[in-house]
């Protein structure tokens, strides 16, 4: 009889990636075929995730679990961060990488407890339930519908296009001209499709519905934590520069790989991409990830993309046209073509695993 540890039977429970280790060492029929499914169900409910995502989009804001992590983290953030500026301020980055780190393990716990309860008959029936719970975590639909949004809104008028831009970036847009508008659209469109799509379910490879959700709880406490210096206005104005210093490490941490994946994504569909340009341009971001799908895309479209007094990616590129932000939109929406066809592929694959261990016992 075959000993299993706690921690095997812990990374079964919810990791993909043990799943699949399981599947590859069994000794028999037997101990394979759940394992197997356990591995179905995920590529299931990464096609569902998706589907989902295509036809309807977000699910509504009280169902929505991400807009719940906001405003756990904005209270949280209201009682961390300091109303001074504060130099050096160790006590606040102790105070909220420990915040930080106490609200990921609530997450993970919470997904953890609800993937784990899932019922488990008909076997297929964990992939559906886990894919709608997946669509929340991940968002391209909505990414895409917002930079046509910018788009139409500059066909109206230069004003508009700024205006309907503040939906997307923090930045100041009273000043940009039209090319450097749709600069910012396309920036914001290749920097999320990795950390809107590919990163979610990157995590969800390796570790689940837990792995996803703090993955996206990461993101989001970076967005509201991770800028530095002072945030917000009147009674919420805060000074960010110690407080949000961990949430933000801990994104970079996170979209490491994923950004160099969606990087490499984009290079394929588009045909390819110099790889020591792209190095080049990564490096001059602010952001250790960031540049690298940002500058992959500049590259594809062959435009310069760029935060005025910041950074240039791709510098002997041309100013961006109408044109060139709906190929961006298309480059991207390819990378998820490519992720479902690598499902569905996995899937066949399974089914000719699980086939061939079956009839020989």
């Amino acid at each position: 009889m075959t000993t299993i540890s706690w921690w095997e039977l812990l990374a079964w429970s919810f990791s993909p990636l043990g799943w699949l280790w399981k599947a590859a060492t069994a000794a028999d029929a037997q101990s394979f075929l759940p394992s197997a499914h356990n591995l179905c169900n995920v590529l299931i409910a990464i096609l569902v995730a998706l589907a989902l995502d295509r036809l309807w989009g977000e699910p509504p804001v009280w169902l929505h679990p991400v807009v719940y992590m906001g405003k756990l983290l904005g209270w949280l953030g209201a009682w961390i961060a300091p109303r001074r500026e504060v130099e050096r301020d160790y006590l606040r980055f102790m105070l909220a990488a420990l915040v930080w780190i106490a609200v990921a393990a609530m997450v993970f716990v919470v997904y953890w407890v609800i993937q784990f309860l899932l019922p488990y008959k008909p076997w297929w029936l964990p992939g559906i339930l886990v894919g709608l719970l997946l669509k929340p975590l991940l968002s391209w639909r909505m990414l895409k519908d917002e930079v046509l949004a910018v788009e139409a809104a500059l066909q109206q008028s230069l004003p508009a296009g700024r205006e309907r831009l503040t939906w997307l970036v923090s930045r100041d847009t009273s000043q940009l001209d039209a090319a450097t508008v749709r600069e910012s659209a396309i920036e914001t469109l290749a920097e999320n499709l990795s950390d809107s799509v590919i990163a979610p379910l990157f995590w969800f490879v390796v570790a689940g519905l837990p792995g996803a959700a703090v993955y996206r709880l990461a993101n989001t406490a970076d967005a509201m934590w991770g800028y530095p210096g002072w945030r917000g206005e009147g009674e919420k104005r805060r000074y960010w520069q110690w407080a949000g210093k961990w949430a933000a490490r801990a994104d970079d941490v996170l979209n490491w790989i994923p950004a160099r994946i969606t990087a490499a994504w984009l290079a394929l569909v588009a045909g390819g991409v110099s790889w020591s340009a792209l190095k080049r341009d990564a490096a001059v971001t602010p952001s250790p990830n960031g540049g690298w799908p940002m500058g992959c895309m500049a590259q594809a479209l062959g435009v310069h993309l760029s935060k005025p007094g910041v950074y240039q990616l791709n510098p002997e590129g041309r100013a961006p046209e109408a044109r060139d932000l709906l190929r961006a939109i298309d480059l991207a929406s390819k990378v998820l073509v490519v992720q479902v066809l690598i499902t569905l592929l996995a899937m066949i694959l399974m089914a000719f695993w699980m086939w061939k261990v079956a009839a020989h016992g």
